[in-house]
């Protein structure tokens, strides 16, 4: 039988199971791994989703973290570069330019070979398993339709006497492909699920070191501007007195004619 004619059976056989006139097979054994299969490949998908826009996300707090900082060390610069605000603000460019080098070198290409490489191959079995999901579903259009026919001839006998026994070849040749593609799926669906934790557990490891060493090394270069910033400073800002200082400032800033408010 041609696909399209194939098609056009199976077609029939669906709409009509719904009115009823053909049985349909149930197995509720498969439903329920299926239901477990279809549930890991959406937290699969939307792991890689995830973990994609993680790096994104990375690699754009850089660039504005670089971006901040080039524009910091101008605005100081240009008014003092001898001062301590601006040797510190130099000091923070060159700590972000590091971090932002950094990023591609223990970030970026670790990341993706220990975390997106993985999910990526794994994402890639899954319109396989799919499309062997949906082969098995027309197998059982096919084994529903060849067990509606010897009924109806069982119970409506021909006059061609060959019918009867084309007919149960028929099924029992359609039986015999959906049972082996139904029992294949239910024996190894549970068999994916089980191997998920071994192989993702490396990636999650690797994601918490890379991460780790990440905020390490930042930690560790925002530490050394810090030293540009007298103890006081820090004493203040952990006080909360840094915040009377800034209002302080604009109150000064207030009291600028240009700042002032104008009448129309």
């Amino acid at each position: 039988m041609s696909c399209f004619k194939k098609g056009l059976s199976r077609t029939g056989t669906t709409l009509m199971q719904k009115t009823g006139q053909v049985e349909r097979t149930i197995d509720r054994e498969f439903t329920e791994e299926e239901t477990k299969y279809k549930t890991y490949e959406k937290e699969v998908e939307k792991l890689q989703k995830e973990a994609k826009a993680y790096l994104d996300s990375m690699r754009a707090m850089a660039g504005s973290q670089a971006r901040i900082a080039d524009t910091i060390d101008k605005f100081y610069g240009s008014a003092d570069r001898t001062s301590e605000g601006a040797m510190a603000a130099n000091a923070y460019k060159r700590s972000v330019d590091e971090l932002d080098s950094s990023i591609n070198k223990e970030l970026d290409a670790p990341y993706r070979t220990c975390v997106l490489d993985p999910l990526g191959k794994m994402n890639a079995y899954f319109p396989v398993i799919n499309d062997t999901i949906s082969k098995r579903h027309k197998k059982m259009l096919d084994y529903d339709s060849a067990r509606s026919k010897v009924r109806k001839l069982q119970d409506k006998p021909s006059e061609d006497t060959a019918k009867l026994p084309a007919a149960q070849k028929e099924f029992e040749d359609a039986k015999e492909v959906y049972e082996f593609m139904n029992e294949q799926l239910i024996a190894e669906l549970p068999q994916l699920l089980d191997l998920r934790v071994p192989f993702f557990d490396p990636s999650f490891e690797a994601m918490i070191r890379i991460q780790c060493k990440f905020a390490e090394e930042g930690y560790e270069k925002m530490g050394g501007v810090q030293r540009y910033f007298q103890e006081s400073i820090r004493n203040d800002y952990a006080s909360g007195q840094l915040d009377a200082q800034v209002e302080a400032v604009l109150e000064e800033i207030k009291e600028l004619t240009i700042c002032a408010t104008q009448g129309s």
